[in-house]
């Protein structure tokens, strides 16, 4: 293809090409040559819009290589990339025609060793601790002893039997089990899913909601146990409403949800002895307790029968208490009589006087009100009545004469005659405002077309650049490596050296190439 667009072919023209044409042919060669590479970099700038996919930048200390990893490849990932750190990414080279780059389509992309997981791992966790997700005033006290207790790990491995027997040893309990897996890119949404299913649980459902979470694995390396280091898991583990254990590895592996759990167990055997007490030192301590309180029950009950006896000893008779009460009680019933007949007497005295004085009040007042009744009585004549119904119907008539159909259609034309007028005024003026507009906006774009370089390289002249910049001297152009000329219809690249014109940049102005042996452009005549 190369020998098809030299300049320097004498044979006759070249073949045109178009856009698409080149750009499939890049395509081609390139994912062709890079179809499965392994590249190693460290993650620059990286975006994740809404559609789900990634975009980032993998760069060394020379050079950038820009990557996707489309929507489907990234919910599969082990490990989500982030900025600085280092990975190496699994994929193919191809062509991203609309912009004329190149970038690397990412199948799996993974941390350049321990170191990485390390950095990535002390940086999530410092940006999580700064959240305050790990603060001891979010920590929940465990229960003593749970009714259901909830367990968050493989159903298939040598934990569940561990933690099950260490249970039935010490106080055996409802224990229910959510599978999980264990490692693996399968890892953290089933765990954070199991710990937030748990929560959702009601306590007097069919399945009833545990009063303890228990997250267990057995140890590994720290690829295996990194699924506890997720994001998601720590904050399922922080948001929990029910106590959690975490019992993630062996005693010196140390993962994040540990620092979000509100207890930790080095062990998953340790968070089970965490869990419940020994039944049989309960059992122990409730019968030694017991004992005691019957003992210190036997004994109060002694003590205050003797301090009864002694306090009854030192009171007196209770015939002796009542013979004074008895004898007052005598001379209140022998006094209530007479006080009865004085007291009756005295009322009726004071009824009497009161009843005197009544009397001429009522009388007075009854004729007070005798008076203003045949006031009323007197306003109330035929007469009067007939002169305020006469004057009532006048009012009335004269209502019903304005509101006759006639006027009211007079002044319903009316208010439509002025209407019409303004609906007229109205249209002279907005067609007036927009004609005035219309033709404001046609001048602005006459002087926009006057003004635009355009017009001027269609009275003959050119515009010279070298790549981005405009050429404005003989001396500039005779240094560029190469020079584009646009005119009215069209550019034209051409070399200053003397090599001719070469393929146009965008279309061209005759339909055939440069023949051969044609002049420098700055040649002498």
């Amino acid at each position: 293809m190369n020998d098809l667009i030299d300049d320097d072919d004498t044979t006759g023209n070249a073949p045109e090409f178009t856009v698409s044409e080149i750009s499939g042919a890049v395509k081609r060669t390139v994912e062709g040559a890079f179809s499965h590479v392994r590249v190693r970099g460290e993650v620059g700038r990286l975006s994740r819009p809404r559609s789900g996919h990634i975009y980032l930048d993998l760069k060394d200390d020379r050079s950038v290589l820009a990557g996707v990893i489309w929507k489907g490849v990234s919910a599969r990932l082990a490990h989500q990339p982030e900025e600085g750190m280092e990975v190496i990414a699994t994929g193919r080279i191809t062509t991203f025609p609309g912009q004329s780059k190149y970038q690397l389509v990412i199948e799996d992309i993974r941390p350049a060793g321990v170191g990485a997981l390390m950095a990535m791992l002390e940086k999530r966790r410092a940006a999580l601790a700064a959240e305050g997700l790990f603060d001891a005033a979010r920590k929940q006290p465990l229960p003593y002893l749970p009714d259901v207790i909830g367990v968050v790990t493989s159903p298939s491995g040598a934990v569940i039997r561990d933690i099950l027997h260490r249970l039935r040893d010490r106080f055996p309990r409802k224990v229910l089990i959510w599978p999980v897996a264990v490692q693996g890119e399968k890892c953290a949404p089933e765990v954070s899913n199991a710990i937030e299913g748990f929560n959702r649980l009601t306590p007097e459902g069919a399945v009833p909601r545990p009063d303890l979470i228990i997250v267990a694995r057995g140890g590994g390396s720290l690829e295996d146990l990194w699924g506890f280091n997720e994001e998601s898991v720590v904050r399922a583990a922080a948001e929990s409403m029910i106590p959690l254990i975490s019992a993630v590895g062996h005693e010196t592996d140390t993962t994040l949800i540990d620092f979000a759990a509100d207890k930790r167990a080095p062990t998953p055997t340790a968070a089970a002895e965490m869990a419940v007490p020994v039944r049989l030192e309960l059992l122990s301590w409730v019968e030694g307790q017991g004992g005691r309180l019957s003992r210190g029950v036997t004994q109060a009950i002694a003590t205050r029968k003797q301090r009864l006896g002694d306090l009854g000893r030192g009171l007196p008779r209770v015939e002796a208490l009542l013979e004074t009460p008895r004898q007052r009680l005598d001379r209140a019933v022998v006094r209530l009589g007479p006080a009865l007949r004085n007291a009756t007497q005295t009322r009726r005295l004071a009824a009497d006087r009161l009843g005197g004085r009544l009397a001429p009040a009522l009388e007075k007042a009854l004729n007070v009100k005798r008076m203003e009744a045949g006031r009323v009585g007197a306003g109330l004549a035929p007469g009067r009545l007939a002169a305020g119904l006469r004057t009532r119907r006048s009012e009335f008539s004269g209502l019903l004469r304005r509101l006759q159909p006639a006027r009211l259609a007079e002044r319903v034309q009316l208010a439509t005659d002025r209407f019409s007028e303004m609906a007229q005024r109205f249209a002279r003026v907005s067609e007036s405002s927009v004609r005035s507009r219309r033709e404001r906006l046609e001048a602005l774009e006459r002087l926009h077309q006057t003004l635009g370089y355009t017009e001027t390289l269609r009275r003959g002249y050119a515009v010279v650049r070298d790549g981005k910049n405009l050429v404005t001297s003989r001396s500039a152009a005779a240094r560029a490596a190469h020079l584009e000329i646009e005119f009215a219809d069209g550019r034209l690249d051409v070399r200053p050296g003397g090599g001719g014109a070469r393929k146009p940049a965008s279309k061209r102005s005759a339909g055939t190439a440069p023949k051969a042996g044609q002049g420098s452009l700055f040649d002498e005549e």
